[in-house]
């Protein structure tokens, strides 16, 4: 069996920032590779950095020093218009707050960007995946008419609507109650094995990363463990 091809080599990547008291160092060298396909936690305590990886992998932030590759591509070297071509072709993105256009409908919301990817069917596959999300009933609502629950649920539609070859997920389930968690649990690996998209996702949630195939752990801006998945083997 051939090995998956790689999605994303990170080598040596670091970030760092101007404050009022000086540069801070943010990210210290880091650097691992994800499979396509694969499903990586990103875990670690406040302030380790996790979400300022998740945005640097995604190509909404630049990288001090370092490389990253995404499917082929210098993130790296990109200008912030190809970064923003490059996320429109194959990159979602589900934000802790949703980020939902208030003025816009759940529907409207979810075809988005379909429309400015150019795809024709932006209304029919919006259509067809507001019902995998099971919020058909939903469409015409506006984010301040729906729950928490369902504005997540919405923000995932529309990140998948594209049908992009990586999501990147921050904190998917932390403004959910345990209910909604499970169902944006599920419909998160759900979706991501029926479009066999590579999933990176933050999280505090033990039982959500624990499902990845993989654990990535951050201390203070460090990559300080990569743990797979325990696989369990029933016995005879």
């Amino acid at each position: 069996m051939s090995q998956a091809p790689l999605m994303i080599e990170t080598k040596n990547v670091t970030k760092k920032v101007t404050t009022n008291e000086g540069e801070l160092q943010i990210l210290h060298p880091i650097s691992f590779q994800v499979k396509a396909g694969e499903s990586v936690a990103v875990i670690g305590a406040s302030g380790s950095g996790k979400s300022t990886l998740l945005g640097l992998l995604a190509g909404l932030d630049e990288v001090s020093t370092g490389e990253i590759t995404l499917d082929g591509e210098p993130l790296h070297s990109l200008d912030e218009e190809q970064r923003a071509r490059l996320r429109g072709e194959k990159v979602g993105f589900i934000f802790q707050s949703f980020m939902l256009v208030q003025s816009l409908t759940a529907l409207e919301n979810i075809m988005l960007p379909a429309e400015i990817a150019g795809l024709p069917n932006a209304k029919k596959l919006a259509n067809d995946i507001l019902v995998k999300v099971g919020l058909e009933h939903r469409a015409q609502h506006f984010p301040n008419q729906l729950s928490g629950g369902e504005q997540q649920r919405v923000a995932i539609a529309r990140a998948f609507i594209t049908n992009p070859k990586i999501l990147f997920a921050d904190e998917p389930t932390g403004n959910l109650d345990s209910v909604n968690s499970k169902k944006v649990e599920d419909l998160l690996f759900a979706l991501n094995k029926n479009s066999d998209t590579t999933l990176i996702l933050v999280t505090h949630d033990s039982q959500l990363s624990e499902k990845c195939d993989r654990q990535l752990r951050m201390t203070a801006g460090e990559l300080v463990e990569q743990q797979p998945r325990l696989k369990v083997v029933s016995g005879d």
